[in-house]
C-alpha cells in the first residue's frame, strides 16, 4: 500500500476517501451494527475495508446461490462466522437479519456486524422489522468533486454549512476551488465521466463499455429480481428515458406514455430506480399558497456519467453542445450538494419550487426555520436577470425566514449580487 498525500494505491487501485468515514467510525464504537447502503459499485465494500482495521471478514451474498446455506441455516451460518464482520448484499440473504437481532439481544458489543446493500425496497423494512433500534443506516452515493479531487479527508466543514452561517457571503468567498484532476481538467468531462470509483482513472475510450456492463449487469440482476419482467429490452428503454428526463418534474403519465406502459407501471418502476438508488427525487415546496404552486417532485438522475451514456452522448465535447447539457450540470451539481450534506450533523430538507406562472428556483435548503434558494447556471457569466427565480421566491413567501441567495454557476470566481446573493463556482471546496 503506497500513501500519496489523500490518495492511496491499494490493491492496484487508488483509493480515495470518502465523506461517510468518519460517520462510520463513529457509530462503529456506539452502534452494534451498522447497515451502509447505495448503488451498485459506489464503493461500499473498498470503504469497509479500508477503514476497518485490521481488515475483517468479508461475506457476499449471492441471489441465487446460498452462501454458507445462511438462507437456511441462518443461526448455524453466524456461529460459524463470528463477528466482527461484514455482510455484503445482505438484502439477497434476509433470513439472517433475525438471527443477528438475536445474537445481539445476548451481546450489545459496539461494532460487530457491518451490513451493505444496493437495494431499499424490501432491505429496509426487513430491517427496521428485525433490527430497528440496533442498526445504524448510511447511504453511500458516487463519488463527490472533493472526494473525486482527493480532497474528503481535509474537509471537516462543507459549503452548505455556510451558507446557514449569519456571514455567509463573506465565508463563501474565502473558500478555494477544488483542484481539477489531470484526467478530467474541464467541467465537461467532469460531468461526462461520473463519479463512479472504479471508473475514475480510466481513459475515455474505456468508459462507454465500462457503462455499458453497468447498465446490462443492473437491469439483468436486480430488475429481474425485482420486477420479475419478461421484456427487460422496455425496461432498459425507461431507464435511458428517465435519464434524457434529468432535472424535470416527475410526470408518470407522460413517462407512461412514451414507452407505452401505464401511469401505474411507471410509478412502480420510477419507485424501483428509487430503490436501486439510481434515482432522487425532491418534493416540492408548498408554503401557504398551495393552489398556486406545482405539487410534482422533480427527479435527478444519480450519476451524470451514466445519464450521458444512456443517452448516448459520446464524449465530453459532444456534451458541449448537447441540448441535455444545461439538466446534466444541475444534475451535477444538485447531487455534488446532497453528496456533501451527508457530512451535517442535521442535514437541512430539501424541495424545488416552482409557480404556475413560471417562476422557479433548482433546490431550496432548509434548516432551524431558514430557507435558502440555489440557482444552477450552466454557464460563466452571470448577471442580476438570473437571480430572477430567487427574487419571486422571497417575494411570494415575504413571512418566512430568508436566508442568503445562491447561484451555483461555471464563474471562475465567487462574488456578490444585491439583495444578498452570492455567485459560487460549480467546484468550491
Amino acid at each position: 500500500m503506497i500513501i500519496n498525500d489523500d490518495i492511496i494505491i491499494f490493491q492496484g487501485m487508488n483509493y480515495r476517501h470518502r465523506h461517510l468515514e468518519s460517520k462510520i467510525l463513529k457509530f462503529s464504537k456506539i452502534s452494534p451494527a451498522i447497515l451502509l447502503t447505495g448503488a451498485r459499485q459506489t464503493g461500499k465494500s473498498t470503504l469497509l475495508s479500508h477503514i476497518l482495521k485490521p481488515v475483517i471478514k468479508t461475506i457476499v451474498f449471492d441471489p441465487v446461490t446460498d452462501i454458507g446455506n445462511a438462507r437456511q441455516d441462518p443461526d448455524f451460518f453466524l456461529s460459524q462466522n463470528p463477528p466482527p464482520i461484514v455482510f455484503d448484499e445482505i438484502q439477497y440473504a434476509p433470513e439472517l437479519l433475525p438471527a443477528i437481532k438475536r445474537r445481539m439481544d445476548r451481546d450489545n458489543k459496539p461494532g460487530q456486524y457491518f451490513l451493505t446493500g444496493s437495494q431499499n425496497l424490501s432491505l429496509l423494512k426487513n430491517i427496521s422489522e428485525s433490527l430497528a433500534g440496533r442498526v445504524i443506516v448510511l447511504e453511500l452515493g458516487t463519488m463527490s468533486l472533493a472526494e473525486r479531487s482527493g480532497r474528503a479527508g481535509r474537509i471537516s466543514k462543507t459549503w452548505i454549512e455556510d451558507l446557514f452561517q449569519k456571514k455567509a457571503a463573506l465565508a463563501l468567498k474565502q473558500r478555494s476551488r477544488l483542484p481539477a484532476r489531470k484526467i478530467e481538467p474541464t467541467l465537461f468531462e467532469r460531468i461526462w465521466r461520473g463519479g463512479f470509483p472504479r471508473l475514475l482513472d480510466l481513459s475515455n475510450d474505456v468508459l462507454p463499455d465500462m457503462f455499458q456492463s453497468y447498465i446490462n449487469t443492473y437491469v439483468e440482476r436486480d430488475i429481474r429480481i425485482l420486477l420479475q419482467i419478461d421484456d427487460q429490452h422496455l425496461f432498459s428503454r425507461f431507464f435511458a428515458l428517465c435519464a434524457a428526463l434529468t432535472a424535470q418534474e416527475i410526470n408518470h403519465s407522460q413517462l407512461g406514455r412514451e414507452i407505452g406502459v401505464t401511469p401505474q407501471t411507471a410509478g412502480r418502476w420510477v419507485a424501483i430506480l428509487r430503490a436501486t438508488y439510481q434515482w432522487l427525487e425532491i418534493p416540492a415546496f408548498h408554503g401557504n399558497i398551495i393552489k398556486r404552486i406545482s405539487g410534482r417532485s422533480k427527479g435527478y438522475f444519480t450519476d451524470t456519467g451514466l445519464a450521458a451514456l444512456l443517452h448516448r452522448i459520446s464524449s465530453p465535447q459532444a456534451l458541449a453542445v448537447h441540448p441535455l447539457q444545461g439538466a446534466l450540470f444541475e444534475t451535477h451539481v444538485v447531487q455534488d450538494i446532497f453528496h456533501q450534506m451527508c457530512l451535517m450533523s442535521v442535514p437541512p430538507r430539501a424541495y424545488h419550487w416552482r409557480s404556475h406562472g413560471g417562476a422557479e428556483v433548482d433546490l431550496i435548503l432548509e434548516r432551524d426555520g431558514i430557507f435558502i434558494p440555489i440557482e444552477v447556471k450552466s454557464k460563466a457569466r452571470i448577471s442580476e436577470a438570473d437571480a430572477r427565480g430567487i427574487r419571486a421566491f422571497r417575494k411570494t413567501y415575504p413571512n418566512i425566514k430568508h436566508g442568503i441567495g445562491c447561484i451555483v454557476a461555471g464563474t471562475e470566481s465567487a462574488f456578490e449580487l444585491p439583495d444578498g446573493i452570492v455567485v459560487l463556482p460549480y467546484d468550491i471546496e
